[in-house]
């Protein structure tokens, strides 16, 4: 899932009783300010709470590759894409340390803004940090993935395992006093079935596993994202489109303020402004950015194995090739039918799979259910008010996780990771 920095389904599933009780966070103690799910996933955290961070000039860090498809160098070549090797960020301690891998959210690459963020916030403490784009995003499906066709779990977590053995093998003689874990949105589901891998293979041994608001069913989640597309927006016509009204709100709004300035912090005091955007508009652009990251993936998906679903077999992409028309036709195909015509097919061929039902089950928290309740050394970080959620989702987090649980009640999805309370339970965590 795409923790929007940026960027519906109110769920009711009921929390049932269970002996270790999590640490559900009531809404006055906590005092994050933004009570609006949709605002709290665009514009986080206000600025003045937030943790300090250091600068980037106070941080040793170096991009890196590591070839791991040699296999598949001269089709991506052919076909004009600049991503032969997989690339991830390293910034490194000056002696020994502990060190974090991150693992980013739905089609995030690894130097997009919440890695940013976490690796200042954890590198600030002490660790190293390795920051990994997602299995779903473009440049490691094609230099890293097997398959090229990500969301089952256990495929993703194999290629996520093997590209994090590259890495430590690329830096023999980085000072390393155990190793921990964390991934956020689609990240930390990917992150549980990481762990759950190297506890045969034991190149880790990760000491410590944080998961910050993962989807518990990947179905319900991006079904969930999905609907926001389809959400009904007042002031939208045939003449009138979607982008047309936010920009016209964007330009009254700066030229109130008589600058242009935009970033996080713009977005909050935009959304206090008399052009603030509706729950409908605000669901529409949250919808909209996943459906963009969903057409990335049935496009990369669909080239790299030659389906010929989007672009035709055996086409070769050049520097020169419109590609306006593939990425049209990539946006009409929503996640459902990615997984439709995509996923479910490769998985049956590959692994006798059976139903869609067998493969959602597979491929979400349900199969590490027996797992997760036995390891003390994973925990995750939550919201009530998450967007991703569907019915039973937070009764499957406290039964399955009890005290190892935290659930805030505010935050919407991940927009209060940058918030100074949650900045210090998850370093709370990590020191252990």
């Amino acid at each position: 899932m795409p923790c929007l920095a940026r960027l519906a389904v109110l769920f009711g599933g009921l929390v049932l009783a269970v002996s270790a009780q999590a640490a559900d966070v009531d809404a006055e103690s906590y005092g994050y300010p933004l009570t609006n799910p949709f605002e709290a996933t665009i514009a986080t955290t206000p600025p003045e709470l937030r943790p300090a961070l250091p600068d980037d000039s106070a941080i040793d860090q170096r991009d890196y590759s590591v070839r791991l498809r040699p296999d598949r160098e001269f089709e991506l070549l052919a076909n004009f894409w600049p991503v032969t090797r997989m690339h991830y960020r390293l910034a490194r301690q000056k002696g020994r340390a502990p060190l974090v891998f991150i693992i980013a959210g739905t089609g995030a690459h690894y130097a997009s803004g919440t890695p940013e963020y976490l690796k200042k916030l954890f590198y600030g403490a002490g660790f190293h940090v390795v920051q990994l784009s997602s299995p779903t995003s473009y440049d490691f499906m094609a230099s890293a993935s097997r398959f090229a066709t990500p969301g089952y779990s256990p495929d993703d977590a194999e290629d996520l395992y093997r590209a994090m053995q590259a890495i430590k093998a690329h830096h023999p003689n980085l000072e390393v006093s155990d190793y921990l874990l964390t991934g956020y949105s689609l990240g930390a589901l990917n992150a549980a079935f990481v762990s759950q891998l190297d506890e045969t293979r034991r190149s880790f041994n990760f000491r410590r596993v944080l998961m910050l608001n993962p989807p518990v069913n990947l179905y319900t989640s991006i079904s969930n994202l999905d609907k926001l597309v389809q959400t009904r927006v007042q002031g939208i016509d045939n003449s009138t489109n979607f982008y047309d009204l936010i920009l016209a709100k964007l330009t009254r709004y700066f030229n109130d303020k008589g600058y242009l300035d935009i970033n996080e912090a713009m977005l909050y005091d935009f959304q206090r402004s008399s052009e603030r955007l509706t729950d409908e508009q605000l669901a529409m652009l949250i919808g909209a950015s996943f459906r963009f990251s969903s057409a990335d993936i049935v496009f990369t998906s669909d080239l790299l194995n030659r389906r010929g679903l989007i672009t035709p077999r055996n086409y070769r992409i050049t520097e020169g090739t419109r590609l306006t028309p593939f990425f049209q036709m990539a946006l009409r195909c929503d996640f459902d039918c990615y997984i439709t015509e995509q996923l479910l097919p490769m998985w049956r061929a590959r692994y006798d799979g059976g139903s869609l039902t067998q493969l959602i089950q597979q491929s979400s928290l349900y199969a590490l259910e027996d797992y997760l309740k036995g390891s003390d050394k994973i925990a995750v970080m939550h919201n009530a008010d998450d967007l991703i959620l569907g019915p039973g989702d937070l009764g499957f987090l406290h039964r399955t996780f009890g005290e190892r649980l935290t659930l805030y009640p505010l935050g919407g999805h991940c927009g209060n990771l940058n918030y100074r309370v949650n900045s210090d339970a998850m370093l709370e965590f990590f020191r252990g």
